[in-house]
């Protein structure tokens, strides 16, 4: 397919298990980019493509950034629900090679021929075969996995911040209406400015101790309802690194600030992206209900499509009623 075949807005259809297997290689991916055990129960699925991945950042602990997957789409809120991985809680968006989907009208009737059974399992194997980089003994004890977001890096290719085209081609694509790319164009501008002339106060919420002040815990549970502290709250919870316990608090978040919303889940364990290890959590961590990242308030990240679903301290939280709307049904 041609780089610029799939756009916002398209529908598509999940090709079958013997069509996505033979685009991949011997380690179960496509230009290095794995498809993963978790993706196989969308197969036959029709789905509308809601970015293409022209600019993602990565979420790798070190200098930010984005970087370029060629010939790859995200498909409406499909993610990643870690049952090949170790039980990773992460919730990262799935990336799809425009080779494993087909492009649909609204009014094309479905194909009801019976799927191979023979390459659903070839490829069910393959996928899960290649969920760990390491075998035997180790990989028992200590797993360490390799899933999209771990070979993010491997299968991109990186974008400078000061190159003006990555952010024209999210406008021409349609990833980004006009509105919003003159808004978030006009704030990276200024933003970049001040970064370079070492004015950092509007992209980080600090707080004023070298250590986590104690605060007391929520106990929160999935489906309880709270409220995002203000700016002030919040930061009388961070240490001077915009860290509580080791947990960092991103800018993108207190957009939030104020507002309700409903616990997803809690998070007890995900897959470290840049070393593939599983990362038990020890302390309280939760993801909230209709949160997640815009991209719009990141340095050198603007526009990211990803929507990764922040991680949240209990403090930076305060239990909330349930909101009339959601009592009422209406």
């Amino acid at each position: 397919m041609a780089d610029e075949s799939l756009r916002r807005g398209d529908l598509v259809e999940v090709r079958r298990a013997e069509e996505i297997l033979a685009t991949l290689d011997g380690g179960g991916a496509l230009d290095a980019l794995p498809f993963m055990p978790e993706m196989l129960r969308f197969s036959g699925q029709r789905f509308v493509v809601t970015s293409r991945a022209d600019k993602v950042c990565t979420i790798l602990w070190g200098p930010l950034g984005s970087r370029r997957l060629a010939d790859t789409v995200l498909l409406e809120d499909l993610r990643c629900d870690g049952a090949g991985h170790g039980g990773c809680e992460s919730n990262c968006r799935l990336f799809w090679k425009e080779a494993w989907l087909r492009p649909v009208r609204a009014d094309d009737p479905a194909d009801t021929t019976p799927e191979d059974a023979g390459a659903r399992q070839g490829l069910e194997e393959l996928a899960a075969h290649n969920t760990q980089k390491e075998s035997g003994e180790a990989a028992e004890s200590n797993p360490c996995f390799r899933c999209q977001a771990s070979e993010l890096c491997t299968a991109s290719t990186p974008l400078r911040t000061t190159d003006p085209r990555p952010y024209l081609r999210e406008f021409t694509s349609k990833d980004v209406p006009l509105r919003r790319f003159v808004r978030v164009m006009a704030r990276a501008v200024r933003w970049h400015v001040l970064h370079k002339l070492g004015v950092s106060s509007h992209l980080y919420l600090r707080g004023t101790g070298t250590s986590s002040p104690p605060s007391e815990p929520l106990h929160l549970q999935p489906g309880d309802w709270v409220k995002v502290k203000s700016r002030e709250g919040i930061a009388a919870t961070l240490t001077d690194k915009s860290t509580n316990r080791g947990l960092f608090f991103d800018m993108q978040m207190l957009n939030y600030s104020g507002k309700v919303f409903r616990v997803e889940k809690r998070v007890t364990r995900i897959i470290s992206p840049d070393s593939g290890r599983l990362i038990h959590m020890t302390r309280d961590c939760v993801i909230l209900e209709n949160v997640a990242c815009s991209g719009d308030y990141s340095l050198s990240r603007w526009f990211c499509p990803r929507a990764d679903q922040p991680f949240w301290r209990e403090c930076w939280l305060e239990r909330a009623a349930t909101p009339l709307s959601e009592m009422s049904g209406s």
